[in-house]
C-alpha cells in the first residue's frame, strides 16, 4: 500500500507505515499477488482464460454508517457492499483494493478491531487484501474499496440493460430489514419486540451478499438482467429500467418481508415507501423469461436463500407500483438519492 507521508498528531496511534506492517499486512499474506504490501502495486497472474470484473464502493463516516459504530461492523459493511456487487454479476472474488482515510485521534483498539472485522469477512468470502493506500484526515473517516472478481470467459455478464418486455422481476432474500433498521437506531419507528429491533439494526449493520446464489444464477444463463440493491428496490429496478429502455409494473403486495419488517409494517402501514426505497438491503435483483423461473426457484431452494417474483418488465419507461387492489399506489421518491 502506499502511504501519505503526513503522520497523524495523536501519540496513541502509530505511524502509516506500522499501520500498514501491524493491521493490514496480516491480511494480505495469503495472497502472494499483494507482495506483501511492500511495493506501490499488485501483481496479478491468470492461468486460465476468464473476464476481470472490477467494482469499486466508497463508505464515509455520517453518510453509510453512524460515526459511533463498532469498526468490525464498518470495516465488514465497507467490504461487504463490494463482494454483494460481484454476487450480481455472478464473479468468483479474487481480491481486493482498499483506501482509507483515518482521522487524526484514531486509536489502536479502533485499527486492531477494524482488521479483525476484514479478517471475518476474508474468511468467509475468500477474498483478501491486494494493496491500496493509507492517509490522515481531519475527517470524516473515509473507506473506499476496489474489489477483483472473476467470472469464466463463455458466461455472458447479466448487465443492467439487459431486461426484456415480458420478464419476471424477481428478488432473493427480504427487502426493506436495512432501510428499517436504520429508522430504528435513528428513534423514527417502534418496534413490536426487542428481538425484532436487534434483527433490523443487525441487517443494517452486515449485509448479506448472495454471492453463491449470484454464481449459481449466472453461471447458467438464465438470468438477463441483475444488480444488487443499495439505493433501494425501486430506485435500482428503475436503473435497470433506464438502461433496458422498458418500464415495470411491481406487486407490493408481493414484496418479501421479514418477520421483524412484516411487525413493523402491521404496526405502521406508512412505513410501507421507506421499505420499498430506503436501501441497504444488497440482495440480488433480476430479471428473467417466465420459462426459466421454476429451475430458478429451485436454485434457491437448493442454497437456502428464498427467491420471489415481484412483478414485470412492461413496454414504455413507467416503473408502476400496485396495492393488493390492484391500483397504483403513488411513491414520490423512487430511491436513495447521493445528490
Amino acid at each position: 500500500m502506499n502511504s501519505q507521508k503526513k503522520q497523524f498528531s495523536d501519540s496513541d496511534i502509530p505511524s502509516e507505515f506500522e499501520i500498514i506492517k501491524r493491521f493490514f499486512r496480516p491480511l494480505a499474506i495469503d495472497n502472494k499477488a499483494s507482495l506483501g504490501l511492500k511495493d506501490d502495486v499488485a501483481l496479478l497472474q491468470f492461468y486460465q482464460p476468464s473476464q476481470i470484473i472490477l467494482t469499486a464502493d466508497a463508505v464515509v463516516a455520517g453518510v453509510h454508517f453512524f460515526p459511533q459504530d463498532p469498526p468490525d461492523l464498518i470495516a465488514r459493511k465497507a467490504l461487504r457492499v463490494n463482494i454483494s456487487d460481484l454476487a450480481a454479476k455472478g464473479a468468483q472474488p479474487l481480491g481486493y483494493l482498499m483506501t482509507i482515510a483515518i482521522p487524526a485521534g484514531t486509536s489502536q483498539f479502533w485499527l486492531e478491531n477494524f482488521a479483525a472485522g476484514l479478517k471475518i469477512d476474508q474468511h468467509e468470502f475468500g477474498i483478501s487484501l491486494l494493496g491500496g493506500d493509507t492517509v490522515s484526515t481531519p475527517g470524516p473517516l473515509t473507506i473506499s474499496i476496489t474489489a477483483i472478481g472473476l467470472l469464466p470467459n463463455q458466461v455472458r455478464l447479466p448487465q443492467r440493460c439487459h431486461a426484456q418486455i415480458g420478464d419476471i422481476i424477481g428478488v432473493s432474500g427480504t427487502i426493506g430489514d436495512a432501510a428499517l433498521g436504520l429508522q430504528v437506531l435513528k428513534g423514527r419507528i417502534k418496534i413490536d419486540s426487542q428481538q425484532n429491533n436487534n434483527f433490523l439494526k443487525d441487517r443494517y449493520w452486515i449485509p448479506r451478499p448472495r454471492l453463491n446464489l449470484g454464481m449459481e444464477l449466472v453461471k447458467h444463463g438464465m438470468i438477463h438482467a441483475m444488480m444488487d440493491i443499495s439505493d433501494g428496490l425501486l430506485g435500482d429496478l428503475k436503473h435497470i429500467c433506464n438502461a433496458s429502455s422498458v418500464g415495470a409494473e411491481v406487486d407490493s403486495a408481493a414484496i418479501p418481508l421479514s418477520s421483524a419488517a412484516l411487525a413493523a409494517y402491521q404496526l405502521d402501514p406508512d412505513i410501507l415507501p421507506i421499505i420499498l426505497t430506503g436501501g441497504d438491503d444488497y440482495e440480488l435483483l433480476f430479471t428473467t423469461s417466465p420459462d426459466s423461473w421454476p429451475i430458478i426457484e429451485r436454485f434457491g431452494q437448493k442454497l437456502g436463500v428464498p427467491i420471489n417474483k415481484i412483478g414485470h418488465i412492461i413496454s414504455g419507461s413507467e416503473l408502476s407500483v400496485l396495492d393488493k387492489d390492484g391500483k397504483n399506489y403513488p411513491i414520490e421518491q423512487k430511491g436513495y438519492q447521493h445528490f
